[in-house]
This record gives structure tokens, sequence and C-alpha cells, in this order.
């Protein structure tokens, strides 16, 4: 294994700020001045508010280290540990690959079972998460691309799977009892905008997906396709009786959750159980957005973006009658995935508790981003951003520790490591 080390200054504001407060905490014990003990205690508290200034809104540091090479990954989640063993992962492979890969090694064992998938584009193996009760059933849950048969040759839409992974303490782990769970509807020609994130509720009840508009705009907006929707099902595919189109005309509206979608390559729920989401736009226009029951988030008929021939499109802030976004990037940083920071076992970056992480493409970047859960607060905003030189397809928090993915040929497992700080 190698070590990649990325040294983090620390801002000059704060380096600022910390001096300044510890010259006033210094400055009251000037012999100059009256000395007393109440001036010792202010010279005292000064000093520790300095202190604690720096602990808390330093940028941590951290070094990484490569674990594995992957061609092509997309996506992980990791499988329950017993007592302190290193995790283990489950890493897809866009051209139909599944891993268990062994964190405190780095070996890699290859899952069989996975059906044929329309490799191409965006398109190929995409998410994979875990069923609730997976200590019990052993089930996961999958998406892909398919490739259209008979009236649908040449067309592609997104799938989801849930199997059976058994073998998990053997050399040859495969998936059984494969079930459809869900698909793209309609099926469309091009291999891009699929989406297919997959996500458990908190209470492990509803299973959400994020489903792409293929690159097509206008079904964001079309009720009788769930092209450029978030979908909340139930585990086994089913439509729960509260989703909030039930009332449409279009059958297949029943599943939706919210529309108005472009590209949500992430999806999670924050410590006060709130769904966020962040999507792709089009040339600027990257959108970090509230997911709320029945609410339209607008493409394409508003961005705060412009399209890739450079032709304007209405700002947000031209039709209030569509949900906002809670930040916009542009330049684009061309989000890929999201997981949200919380200590356990381990504890490497307290200063990112309860924060979303967001891998980044073309800003070859992690971002790490403040939910403000407060007062009914329903504020957010980036905190932190680090340069990994490389494009990051994928990033999990799991128990205080962080893993990210390179993207393409011969990219790394990371494993974030976070340098102490000189004594």
């Amino acid at each position: 294994m190698t070590i990649i080390k990325k040294r983090i200054k620390m801002p000059l504001l704060l380096s600022l700020v910390v001096a300044s407060l510890l010259f006033s905490a210094s400055a009251c014990s000037n012999p100059a001045a009256v000395n007393t003990d109440a001036d010792l205690t202010e010279y005292k508290e000064g000093q520790a508010a300095a202190r604690d200034l720096a602990a808390n809104t330093e940028k941590p540091i951290f070094d990484t280290k490569a674990l594995a090479i992957f061609d092509e990954p997309w996506a992980m989640t990791a499988l329950p540990t017993a007592d302190n063993e290193s995790p283990k992962l489950l890493v897809t492979q866009k051209t139909g690959e599944l891993f268990v890969v062994d964190t405190a090694t780095g070996s890699k064992t290859a899952v069989a079972g996975i059906p044929a998938v329309a490799y191409g584009g965006q398109g190929g193996l995409g998410d994979v998460i875990l069923a609730p009760n997976f200590s019990t059933s052993k089930q996961i849950y999958f998406s892909y691309a398919e490739a259209g048969t008979g009236g649908d040759s040449g067309k592609f839409g997104a799938k989801v799977i849930k199997a059976a992974l058994t073998g998990l303490d053997t050399e040859t782990p495969s998936l059984q009892a494969l079930m459809p769970i869900w698909e793209q509807a309609p099926k469309v020609r091009g291999q891009g905008h699929y989406s297919h994130r997959l996500l458990f509720s908190p209470d492990g009840q509803y299973l959400y997906i994020s489903s792409g508009d293929r690159q097509q705009k206008a079904p964001a907006q079309d009720m009788s396709g769930n092209l450029g929707k978030i979908i909340r099902l139930h585990s086994d595919g089913s439509v729960p009786k509260d989703n909030p189109f039930t009332e449409d005309k279009h059958e297949i509206a029943k599943q939706f959750w919210s529309i108005g979608h472009r590209n949500v390559l992430g999806m999670v729920f924050d410590d006060a159980g709130r769904l966020w989401a962040h999507e792709m736009g089009p040339r600027g226009g990257d959108e970090f957005n509230l997911i709320k029951k029945g609410h339209n988030y607008g493409w394409p008929v508003v961005s705060n973006g412009r399209n890739y021939n450079g032709t304007d499109i209405p700002d947000h802030d031209t039709r209030p009658d569509f949900a906002a976004p809670h930040i916009t990037w542009t330049p684009v940083i061309s989000p890929s995935s999201m997981s949200i920071y919380a200590s356990g076992r381990h504890n490497d970056f307290p200063a990112w508790q309860g924060h979303a992480l967001i891998s980044g493409l073309s800003s070859q970047a992690l971002m790490v981003v403040r939910l403000d859960s407060n007062n009914g607060s329903e504020k957010a905003g980036e905190r932190y951003r680090y340069d990994m030189g490389e494009r990051m397809r994928s990033v999990l928090a799991v128990d205080g520790r962080v893993w990210l993915l390179e993207d393409g040929k011969n990219a790394k497992l990371l494993q974030l490591v976070r340098r102490q700080p000189l004594q």
C-alpha cells in the first residue's frame, strides 16, 4: 500500500483571528495595568477561547492511504462488522463487476451472479446498498443500465434488483434469488443521466431511487413517465399509499416523491431526518436541494446554469412556484455521490460531524457541506473543500472513518487518515 500525502494549510484569516484573541488575552495581564485575580481569570479565559476557536474552525488535514485499484468504479457501501474488525466494502464497477473488498488488506473478491449490464457512456453497473435487515436476510439492492429488446431495441433504461448475497465467508460469494424492483420508463436512446442512486429511509420502510432525465429534459415535467423524478417505494417495489401523486391520472405517477430533476447522483438523510440531494446542472448551476414531498424542482424550466450551446435558462428566482436549491455551484463541481459523517467507534474528523461529504468529478475535490438543523432551520453551505488532484467518483463515511473512490481506469480506493496536529 502507498501513502499519498496532501497538506492543507491553516487559512490566513483563522491565523489572524487566533493571534488577535491571544493578543487581547495577553493585554489583560499587562504589568502596566492593575493586575487582579479577575484579570488573571480573564487572561486564562481568553487563551481558552482562542484554543477552542482554533479547534472548532481549523480545517482538518489528512493523508490518503491507497488500498486497492479498480477500473471505472461507481459506488460502494460497507458490510456490517463485528468488534474491532476493519470493515469490508462492496464496490461496483460500471463494466459489470461487484467486489468484496477487505479494507485491512486491500484484497478483492468478485461476486458472481450480476446480470448483463448495458455498459457504455454513463451506463453500466451502478449503485449498491444493503437491505435494512441485511444481518438476517443477506439481501442487497443494486442498480444498472439495461438494454431494451423488441420495440425498445437500441434504447436503454435503469433497473433496480434485489438479491441475496451468499457465501460472504468463502472465496466464491454470489447473488441468488434476484428479484426486479423497479425500472425506468420509457427506455430511450442515449446512455446518459441514469442517476439510479439508491437510499433507504432511516426507519428502513421506504426505498428512494433517483431517476435521471436521460438527457431528454422534457420528461422531468412529464407525469406519464418516471424520468427526472425521485421515486419512493416499499422495499418490495410496491407503492406507498401516502405518496404525493396517488391521485394523478397517470398510474406511474404514484411512484413519484418529487419531480423536475436533471441528474441526481447523491441522496442522504441528515441527523434531523431531512432528505437532501445534489444534482448536476448544465453549464453551471449544480444544485444542492432539500427534497420535500410532492415538490417540483423546476428542471428544465429553470436552472441557475445555461444550456450547453450557451443559450439562457431562466433562473430559479424567476419562478418561485418551483423549489429553489439551497446551494448552487458555478463553475460546476460535478457532484457524484454523498455521505453523512457521523462518529462511531472512530471519530477521525470531529469537525465534520453531521456534515454532508460530497465527491466531485470535474472539481477533483471533496466538499464538506454544513447542514443546519437548529430551531427548524433549513440552511446549508459549503464549509470545506479539499483538492484531491483526481476525479472523485464516490465517498463513504462509516463509523467515523472515510473512504474515497477515484474515477476512471486504474482508480484508487483511498482511506482518509487524519494528520494529528503538532504538539
